[in-house]
């Protein structure tokens, strides 16, 4: 079976009903930024993840296929890879209405990348 990297796992589905703009974003080996936005749309959900202060004016986007966990307690979304491989993720390029990434090549880019993780 094929890994939708664009639509939550079971045990993270809880994160595609959170507003989760603001949340503390948490690699496998510590902090990596905090949701600048969030597109919990199934089919195309995503995270723009902010990387300040750890590595200042970059945006990366993460599919919410890569999201293990949402604490709204917290505010802490937990994510399967880690800082090293969002720092080598491809940077968010805003689309025409400037927080959507919908141009195809960049999109592809985006799913060779992170499918990467699950093979």
């Amino acid at each position: 079976m094929a890994h939708d990297i664009w639509t939550y796992t079971e045990t993270a589905a809880p994160a595609a009903r959170l507003d989760l703009t603001g949340y503390k974003v948490e690699a496998t080996d510590g902090f990596a930024g905090t949701v600048d936005t969030h597109e919990p749309t199934a089919g195309r959900a995503h995270v723009v993840v902010d990387t300040t202060p750890w590595i200042p004016g970059r945006r990366v986007i993460v599919p919410a296929g890569v999201v293990t966990a949402a604490d709204p307690g917290t505010e802490r979304l937990h994510i399967g890879c880690t800082r090293q491989q969002i720092e080598q993720a491809p940077q968010f390029e805003p689309g025409p209405d400037r927080d959507r990434d919908d141009e195809e090549p960049h999109r592809m880019g985006l799913v060779d990348y992170y499918l990467a993780f699950f093979r």
